[in-house]
This record gives structure tokens, sequence and C-alpha cells, in this order.
């Protein structure tokens, strides 16, 4: 098995090779240093040329070119939505696929996009594609795919929860993550789920289930949902805290716990 790579602490340290092969899109991002240097609008004219699409590249590139503020996550979104527009534009599906499985998690990204953004698809079937990028290897596409599809979780918000509670007990931690993450009440570069703010109790049915689940991953999400939750309902998650230690008092519980209070204990 090849070593994974560490990847540079500082963009400048980034070997030149190294940066090459991430915007030719032939090798993965090692660390959040690589994500944000690789040169998306290159990478996305690199990945168009070896596919023998370069007349797709020019609208989106249009719209990039628009965006006031070129945040590595405003280019991300507007890349994979642009995608989006040019493959139902030609039905290009083939081509859909082949960014799904993509070598690049920058690419993989786009893809999720490509489901989270697209109107035609409900919200059932935009959850079980999605799912794919919940399970993902890596970290950037597993928070790029929650983040694609956050908007319809809160519009259709009592439906989401009834599907993801179920993902609460899949065997994957990364979806169980999915499930916390996405439906945090505040979150992290998205706008708020105001329903979830007044009313936290709606998303016990997704917390109950994880209160003591053993992946520290999964254990974060669900303290830093709670501590979202603080914020506005300070008594409802002192209430849920004191009820989970009483009932389950493992080191899996108190480290939720502990997460959780953090803002009311200050």
């Amino acid at each position: 098995m090849t070593e994974k790579r560490k990847g540079a602490r500082s963009i400048k340290d980034i070997p030149k090779d190294i940066l090459e092969q991430l915007n030719k899109g032939e090798i993965e991002t090692a660390n959040l240093t690589e994500w944000l240097a690789v040169d998306q609008k290159l990478l996305l004219k690199n990945l168009l040329i070896q596919n023998n699409r370069e007349e797709y590249l020019e609208p989106i590139l249009e719209n990039v070119d628009k965006l006031k503020k070129q945040t590595v996550n405003a280019v991300n979104e507007t890349i994979g939505v642009g995608l989006l527009h040019v493959v139902l534009t030609n039905k290009d599906e083939e081509f859909l696929l082949k960014l799904s499985t993509h070598a690049a998690d920058l690419v993989r990204c786009w893809a999720a996009y490509t489901i989270g953004r697209n109107t035609a698809i409900n919200l059932r079937e935009k959850l079980k594609k999605i799912q794919s990028f919940a399970s993902d290897a890596h970290f950037g596409v597993r928070e790029i795919c929650w983040m694609t599809i956050r908007p319809d979780i809160a519009k259709n918000l009592s439906e989401s929860l009834s599907i993801l509670s179920k993902w609460t007990r899949h065997k994957d931690e990364n979806i169980r993550r999915f499930a916390s993450e996405s439906t945090r009440p505040r979150g992290v570069w998205c706008e708020h789920i105001i329903e979830l703010k007044q009313n936290p109790g709606l998303g016990l049915e997704i917390l109950e289930p994880l209160r003591s689940d053993p992946s520290r991953y999964v254990q974060d999400s669900v303290g830093n949902w709670l501590n979202d939750a603080s914020k506005s309902q300070p008594e409802f998650v002192i209430e849920v805290c004191d009820e989970w230690l009483r009932d389950s008092s493992t080191k899996e519980t108190q480290y939720i716990v502990k997460k959780a209070l953090r803002t009311i204990r200050k």
C-alpha cells in the first residue's frame, strides 16, 4: 500500500510537481493547504480537454468571473452548478458519471453539486444519490456534499429528518456523521436552519441514536450540533445533556456532552 502523503503546511512549500499533478486532476489533495492551493479554473480546463469537452469551458468560466469574491467554496459551487447546466443542456450523462468517480477530490466536489443543485431531482432521490459522496474517503468531498443539499434539507425539514434518522444506524461512520452535520442548526459556511434554532427538539430523532456513537468523528458533530442549539435554546441543551448522562454515562456520551455545553459553560 502506498503511504499517504501528509502534504505541505503552507502553499509556498507545495512541490511544483505535486501542484502540477493537482491541477491536472491526477491526484487528490492531501490536506486543506493543498485544497486551497488548487487552481480550480485550470483544473476545469484540464478536465474538459482530457474528456474532449472544451466547449463547456467558456460558459462556466464566465460565471466564475462574475463572482464578487472568488473564494474556494464560491468557485467550487459555481463550477459545479455550471457543469450541471452544460451536462443537462447537452444530455451528457456519460460525462456526469465520470465526474463522480474522478481521481481528483475537487472534481468529485463539483459532481456533488450536480446532484445537490439539480432541481429535477426530488429530495429523497438527492439524498440517495449523495450518500456515496457522504462516504467518500476524502474530507473535502464529505464537507462539500452536505453543503450542496442543505438548502433542500432546510426547505423539507420533516422529510429530511425522517430519512436521515435511518442513516444514523449505518455501519459507515461518515454516513452517520452526515446525518448530524447536514442538519446542524447553525453549521459552518452555510445558512442557519431557523426552524431548528427555534425548536431543536425536532432534531432528536437524529441525535438520540448517536449519543454514544463509537466514532470520534460522529461525536464531534453531535456535540457541535447541540452547541449550535445552545446559543438560542440553552435550557433545551442542558436538559438533553442531563438526561443523556443519567441514561448513558459512557465515555462517548460524556465527551459529546462536554462539547455540547462549552458555550454555556464559558
